[in-house]
C-alpha cells in the first residue's frame, strides 16, 4: 500500500514538473479576461475588424481571452483604460493627443485606423451650406466625443467663420442616422456606413464637408491601453494586436464578404448594408493590414491641428510622436501573424 502511494505521489511530481516547465504558447496565454472597448451603442463600424476577429476564432488562435465591450463613445471608453477598469479602447485620436498633452494621461497607442470616413451631412436639400448650420442641431455622439471633435476639425477646414460653438450639439451616441431618419434633426456628423442606412431607405444625404478633403492629413482612431499595464502583460497586447492584424487580413479577400458582413451584426445593420458599408470602408484603406496604422506624418498634423485650434491648452507641451505611441507593438504582433 505504501509502495502504491509513493508511485503515485512520484507520478503527480513528474507531472507538475513538466507542466513548470512547458513552454509558454498560445494556450499558456490565455487566461484572465481581456476587455476590449467597442465605441458606440451600437458599436460603430470600425468595430468590425475586432467582431471579425472573435468570430473567426483569431483571438482564441492567438492564445488571449478577450471580451468585446461597447461603450457609449470612444470618450468614454478611454476614461475607463485610465481607470483601470479594463484593457484597451478604440478611441479617437485627437482626444488621445490632448489627454497626453494636457494631463500626461498614463495612456499609449499600439495600433491605428488612419483613415477617418467623417462627413457633416444634410437630409434638407434647402440646407447644404455652411452658412446653413448655424444655430441648428447637429447630432454627435457626445459633447467632447469623437463626432463632436471631427465636426471641430472638419468647420475648421472648411467653413471659415463658423465655429463649433456656433451650432447646437445635439448628443446621439451613434444613433446620429436614426434621428436624421426619424426626422429628428436634418445635420448630422456621419460614418460611411450611416450614410448606407439613410440612403437605403430613401433619404437623400448632402455631404456638406469630407474630412479627406478638408484635412487631408488627418488621422481616426487609435487602439490603446495603459502604459504600466502594457509594461506588466506586454505578451497578451501583442496577441491582441495580432487578432486584429488577422482579421483586417481576412477583411481583404472578397470571399470574406458574407462572414465579415455576418460578424458586423452587433452594429445593428441588415447583411445587405454591412456589405455595402464594407465595399465602401475597404476603398479608403480604413483596416490596417499592412502597417500600424500610426503614420507619423498624420498623427504630427493631427498634433499641429489640436495645438491651433485649442485641444491642446496654451502653456501645454504638445505631445511627442514616441509619447503618444508604442510602434514595437505592432512589429511583434505582425511576427506572430507570419
Amino acid at each position: 500500500m505504501l509502495t502504491r502511494l509513493i508511485k503515485v505521489l512520484a507520478g503527480i511530481a513528474a507531472l507538475a514538473a513538466v507542466l513548470f516547465f512547458a513552454p509558454a504558447g498560445p494556450a499558456a496565454a490565455q487566461g484572465k479576461k481581456i476587455v476590449v472597448a467597442m465605441p458606440g451603442i451600437p458599436p460603430i463600424y470600425a468595430s468590425v475588424q475586432s467582431y471579425v476577429a472573435e468570430k473567426q476564432g483569431f483571438f482564441k488562435k492567438h492564445g488571449v481571452n478577450v471580451e468585446l465591450r461597447p461603450f457609449d463613445t470612444g470618450t468614454a471608453a478611454a476614461r475607463a483604460v485610465l481607470a483601470g477598469d479594463i484593457e484597451i479602447a478604440l478611441s479617437p485620436t485627437p482626444l488621445i493627443i490632448n489627454q497626453i498633452s494636457n494631463a500626461n494621461a498614463n495612456i499609449i497607442g499600439i495600433y491605428g485606423y488612419p483613415n477617418p470616413d467623417w462627413i457633416l451631412a444634410s437630409t434638407d436639400a434647402g440646407k447644404k451650406d455652411c452658412k446653413d448650420i448655424v444655430g441648428q442641431p447637429v447630432g454627435v455622439d457626445a459633447v467632447g466625443g469623437a463626432r463632436a471633435i471631427a465636426l471641430r476639425i472638419m468647420l475648421t477646414g472648411g467653413c471659415p467663420g463658423v465655429k463649433l460653438e456656433d451650432v447646437q450639439q445635439v448628443a446621439l451616441s451613434s444613433n446620429t442616422a436614426p434621428a436624421m431618419l426619424a426626422g429628428r434633426l436634418s445635420f448630422g456628423v456621419l460614418h460611411l456606413d450611416d450614410v448606407a442606412v439613410l440612403e437605403a431607405q430613401g433619404k437623400k444625404v448632402i455631404k456638406i464637408l469630407e474630412m479627406k478633403k478638408t484635412n487631408p492629413t488627418s488621422h481616426y482612431l487609435l487602439v490603446v491601453a495603459r502604459q504600466d499595464k502594457l509594461k506588466e502583460n506586454r505578451d497578451t497586447y501583442v496577441r491582441v494586436v495580432a487578432a486584429m492584424v488577422e482579421a483586417a487580413r481576412f477583411m481583404q479577400d472578397p470571399k470574406n464578404v458574407d462572414k465579415v458582413a455576418d460578424a458586423a451584426a452587433p452594429t445593428g445593420h441588415s447583411k445587405d448594408i454591412n456589405k455595402l458599408a464594407l465595399k465602401q470602408f475597404l476603398e479608403i484603406g480604413f483596416w490596417a493590414d499592412k502597417d500600424d496604422g500610426m503614420d507619423e506624418k498624420k498623427l504630427q498634423a493631427f498634433i499641429n491641428i489640436a495645438a491651433k485650434t485649442g485641444g491642446i491648452a496654451a502653456g501645454k507641451e504638445p505631445v511627442k510622436i514616441d509619447r503618444l505611441v508604442d510602434k514595437s507593438i505592432w512589429k511583434d504582433a505582425a511576427a506572430l501573424v507570419k
